[in-house]
């Protein structure tokens, strides 16, 4: 089995990072560790648990194959979740379109809830 190369894959962090225009203080926060650490991850002179991995892989927004490989395409995983998201906003949108009351002829609101007259 491959030992993992702890330089290469932080030297992906790192590009990750940047292609967000990230600072590491500003990754840190996110991912809720110290800047120092994600220093040393993005060095490859400290290994990660797989919490921490997860967690910056959320917060890149990128598949754990792309830190991992030097396979740089977005992983299925990471298509899925970008599909869901902009699914959910569509609905979201939609909703809120459908909340706003709509008018009859008569010039009143439709509402399910009508007081008898």
């Amino acid at each position: 089995m491959p030992k993992l190369d702890y330089t290469k894959t932080g030297e992906r962090v790192r590009r990750f990072r940047k292609e967000k225009g990230w600072s590491q203080e500003e990754l840190a926060r996110k991912c809720g560790i110290s800047q120092n650490f994600v220093g040393q991850i993005e060095r490859g002179t400290r290994s990660m648990s797989l919490d921490t991995f997860a967690r910056l892989c959320t917060v890149l927004e990128i598949g754990a194959d792309s830190l991992l490989c030097e396979n740089t395409e977005p992983s299925s995983y990471a298509m899925y979740v970008k599909i869901i998201q902009s699914a959910a906003g569509q609905w979201k949108d939609l909703l809120d379109r459908e909340t706003i009351p709509k008018k009859n002829r008569c010039g009143r609101e439709n509402n399910e809830n009508h007081s008898s007259v």
